[in-house]
């Protein structure tokens, strides 16, 4: 039994020198990415990519932001599929995100852009139609903030 015990608090030892964090553990207080401003356009979109942005980057609104992150987003729906009477049974909603990551102090501002392509059903309802767009816009902007968070970890490790 004791040395079931050690065990335990030894391996909790050595997990807690990896490096390693629980899944619900707070994130790092002294991340660069959680002072991070994240600007985006004024459109639904872009209201939706900038939420994504600020919960994957757990921005901490207390701190003073060390860096600007502006995103141009811009998308192109696609119909795929046709009814009889020549209407779309589903569309394809191919998504673009350019960012632009700059130091607010001075600094090389760095670049980089992401692409994600989602597809919902189309509707005859109108407010099902609506909603199905809506919902791919949401898939597309928590996909591009996963995508772009991972660009800027790369980009601020280095």
């Amino acid at each position: 039994m004791r040395a079931l015990s050690a065990l335990v608090v030894a391996s909790g030892l050595l997990l807690t020198g990896c490096g390693f964090t629980p899944i619900y553990a707070e994130t790092a207080e002294g991340s660069p990415l959680r002072r991070i401003a994240v600007s985006t356009q004024d459109d639904r979109l872009g209201y939706r990519l900038r939420e994504q942005l600020e919960d994957a980057l757990a921005w901490d609104r207390s701190a003073a932001p060390l860096y600007r992150l502006e995103t141009a987003v811009e998308q192109n729906r696609r119909p795929l599929g046709r009814r009889i009477d020549d209407t779309a049974t589903r569309y394809e909603l191919t998504v673009r995100a350019a960012w632009t990551l700059t130091p607010i102090a001075s600094g090389t501002p760095l670049t980089g852009s992401q692409s994600v392509t989602t597809t919902y059903a189309a509707a005859d309802q109108p407010y099902a139609a609506i909603a199905a767009q809506q919902d791919g816009e949401d898939r597309a902007a928590a996909e591009l903030a996963r995508l772009i968070r991972l660009d800027l970890m790369r980009a601020l490790a280095g």
